[in-house]
């Protein structure tokens, strides 16, 4: 891409990129929030439903999936056609995505993952395993690796750009999809032209000092108070930020609003671009990575997608079930032919007496199975586990109805579904942590911290075992590797060691 201004990624005043940025904030990021809230099920306050119109307020938690609940649960009361208008409804809300995407999460970056340089020769190549487990470890290690996951599999994809600057710093930043915009080649939707990052800052409208001394340990809780507003102004919506990456510049923009045009603050000429090594029209440093990858699209698959109308099925049914057990876990009683009935109390050690022989109790109510109810509860269950491919047993709750796990080739068997899935995602994340790796290499060559050429950046990611081993086992199988010719700092990286940790010769 050239600099001119018929070009769309130079300016994004641009008609086309404001047809993306409108679309984005449209349609793309709503929907992305969405898939985040119901992973968060994030808690919120609001006025309780019987303190409304009246002169006693009250508040209770809401739960970002109460919104996928009917509307006879969550919807406003009249008290013609619903006697539980005096009582609160019987709200239950399960959260059985977010264990589930933690569960794929640990399986996926769980355990240390080795990036080991494919260099032929043995000196630069552990120049380069150097390099690269420096700046990976100063952009956050095993810790950014999970974020990576995590956002992968809850948005369907990820976008991770590598940051460099004139004294050699390198570090490498993932882009939450909320935030990050691709543009596109209009011939191929797997290149990208040009990627912006937008931003807006919140700030505190009218503030004002304070006059009192505050302590520093409640300094945050007092700020998020009733009284912030008063003292230091109304949180507003401050300037967008957004930042253009091309593979010749990166441009920071600023609108003051949304509707504003926005100015140029900042330009700088790009340090590294993802297409040195493969085209002459180059691309910003954006490595793009799909959760699992979807023909055609540039976005991934989301693993929170599938499983919404299930939880939202889950969560009436067990509100319904709670407000049941509410109605009916408690014995009623019926009496007839006893005076004064009213002012007598029903307990334990109670005695009722009466002359008149026609007088009854009848007792009815109390919780009754439902197995109908029971069924299809479990049943929904089961879906999310076939829908997501974690069971129970992948988070360590053993069941009765699936045997003795006696082997561990039993127990791979049982997770067969969650492992495949593990394995077909470490294609689309290892391709996209090696292309990081290349643009870190590449960065590093840029800025004269390790010369190389194209052939030496070349990197093999080294998955390690989702399931634990005996260590015993994990050592003989070392070993063996060794025995057959297999190098000894690969092997030792599989164990999860370095050749420069203490002990190791």
């Amino acid at each position: 891409m050239t600099p001119d201004t018929d070009n769309a990624a130079t300016t994004i005043d641009t008609p086309h990129i404001q047809t993306l940025l409108q679309r984005h904030e449209a349609t793309t990021r709503p929907r992305l929030e969405t898939l985040w809230s119901f992973y968060r099920n994030p808690m919120t306050t609001a006025p309780s439903d019987t303190a409304r119109g009246t002169a006693q307020r009250s508040t209770r938690v809401r739960l970002a999936q109460e919104r996928g609940l009917p509307e006879r649960l969550t919807g406003p009361r009249d008290a013609a056609s619903d006697d539980r208008l005096p009582s609160s409804r019987e709200i239950v809300i399960e959260n059985d995505i977010a264990w589930r995407i933690h569960t794929m999460v640990d399986f996926m970056f769980g355990r240390p993952v080795s990036i080991v340089s494919t260099a032929r020769d043995g000196q630069l190549r552990s120049r380069i395993n150097a390099l690269l487990d420096s700046v990976w470890q100063d952009s956050g290690g095993v810790a950014l690796l999970a974020d990576i996951g995590l956002l992968g599999h809850v948005y369907g994809h990820v976008d991770l750009l590598v940051r460099a600057d004139e004294v050699g710093r390198i570090r490498v930043e993932p882009i939450e999809p909320t935030r990050g915009i691709a543009i596109l080649d209009p011939d191929d939707y797997r290149r990208i032209q040009a990627y912006a990052i937008r931003s807006s800052r919140v700030h505190i409208a009218d503030a004002r000092p304070a006059t009192s001394n505050l302590p520093p340990r409640g300094l945050t809780r007092w700020l998020a108070g009733p009284l912030s507003p008063r003292l230091f102004g109304s949180r507003e919506q401050g300037p967008i930020i957004t930042e253009l990456f091309t593979a010749d510049a990166r441009r920071t923009f600023i609108q003051d609003k949304p509707d504003a045009a926005a100015r140029l603050i900042d330009e700088s000429p790009a340090l590294v671009r993802a297409g040195d090594d493969a085209d002459a029209l180059g691309a910003p440093p954006i490595a793009h990575i799909q959760n699992i990858s979807q023909p055609f699209r540039y976005e991934g698959l989301s693993e929170v997608e599938p499983l919404i109308p299930l939880q939202n099925e889950l969560n009436t049914r067990l509100s319904d079930r709670a407000s049941r057990v509410t109605l009916q876990a408690f014995k009623m009683y019926l009496a007839k032919g006893l005076d004064g009935i009213s002012n007598m109390s029903v307990g334990p050690g109670q005695v009722w007496c009466t002359d008149n022989p026609a007088a009854t109790i009848e007792a009815f109510g109390g919780d009754a199975t439902s197995p109908s109810e029971d069924a299809h509860i479990n049943e929904i269950r089961e879906a999310l586990d076939k829908a997501s491919g974690v069971p129970p047993l992948a988070s360590g709750v053993v069941r009765a109805k699936i045997g003795n796990l006696t082997s561990e080739n039993a127990l791979r068997v049982t997770l067969m579904g969650l492992l495949s899935k593990t394995a077909r995602k470490r294609v689309t994340y290892g391709r996209g942590l090696a292309e990081v790796s290349r643009l870190i290499l590449l960065a590093a060559h840029r800025a004269g911290i390790l010369s190389t050429e194209p052939a030496h950046r070349g990197v093999r990611i080294e998955w390690p075992d989702p399931l634990p081993r005996p260590e015993s086992d994990a050592l003989d199988a070392a070993l063996k590797k060794i025995a057959l010719g297999i190098p000894r700092e690969r092997v030792l990286s599989e164990l999860g060691y370095a050749p420069t940790d203490p002990g190791i010769v």
